[in-house]
């Protein structure tokens, strides 16, 4: 499998490329990666340095790829992260240039914007831009219920809530809603769950919640999950699987007790998930 990842870098630390492509090694994913921006660390330390990159050098460098005649073999797209507002144009122009060489070449999009506790954390034209133009092109979204919520203009908290903005996101164009954080008030209590929908049906997974904060998480979740899913094409063990690995990163994590995601230490949980969780189905 090859997937063209276009998200961001950055030298110390895990999120981005520099969380997803890894793991997705690991597995045995040949991934052609793309930098929109290349950061010193991630923007969650209120410092930084480095440039975004502009749009026209992430295009130059996707074309060169593509004049190496390998966009047939591409399986996915994935983005993430977008610093500025032209990455978005690039992005789809890939998207569309790599399914023209591979019909069967999918888009996942995870589109980050924030979260419930931190709001937004993005420019502030970057969700427009993701509700308007991106997540229509995508096969495949990532949300967490926050981002979910502002893409439908919904808040989602019951389960049957979060189902019912799922559908308004698939509507929207993407075949497959992945939401990364579900929090509903009758769940049991020190829990959370991820929950998947496609056009066989909607499953849930629910797992520990864990005490920490953990930039970079949901990038190795959109990236092991896509991976997973393009593989198997079942969205109930591509979700078992990405929980199982997540989980076990995060606990090996918040065990060492260090800031930044254990990646390289957790390796074994994502070749051989220990499939400790699984997903019931619920539509």
């Amino acid at each position: 499998m090859k997937i063209l990842s276009i998200q961001s870098a950055v030298a110390y630390g895990h999120v981005g490329n520099s969380a997803a492509v890894f793991p997705l090694q690991r597995i045995g994913v040949e991934v052609l990666p793309v930098y929109t921006v290349n950061f010193s660390n991630h923007t969650g330390y209120g410092a930084w340095r480095g440039p975004l990159i502009d749009p026209t050098d992430v295009r130059e460098v996707i074309t060169g790829i593509e004049e190496r005649g390998v966009f047939g073999e591409i399986d996915a797209v994935l983005s993430g992260y977008q610093g500025g507002e032209g990455i978005g144009d690039v992005i789809i122009d890939a998207v569309a240039r790599v399914k023209a060489a591979n019909p069967d070449a999918v888009y996942a999009c995870d589109p980050v914007m924030g979260n419930a506790k931190s709001g937004c954390f993005v420019a502030p034209a970057i969700p427009i831009l993701l509700r308007e133009k991106v997540v229509p092109a995508a096969d495949i979204i990532t949300p967490n219920q926050f981002e979910l919520g502002f893409l439908t203009d919904t808040e989602p908290d019951t389960l049957e809530s979060t189902l019912t903005s799922v559908d308004l996101a698939m509507a929207m164009g993407p075949r497959t809603v992945l939401v990364t954080s579900v929090e509903r008030p009758d769940r049991e209590e020190g829990t959370i769950e991820m929950l998947v929908a496609d056009p066989d049906g909607a499953w849930i997974v629910q797992t520990p919640r864990l005490p920490m904060k953990a930039n970079g998480s949901g990038d190795v979740t959109a990236a092991l999950f896509t991976a997973h899913y393009v593989a198997t094409g079942d969205a109930k063990t591509a979700l078992e699987r990405t929980a199982s690995s997540v989980f076990d990163l995060l606990a090996a994590t918040l065990e060492s007790g260090a800031r930044e995601l254990q990646l390289v230490e957790a390796q074994e949980f994502y070749a051989n998930p220990r499939m400790q969780f699984t997903a019931r189905q619920v539509r």
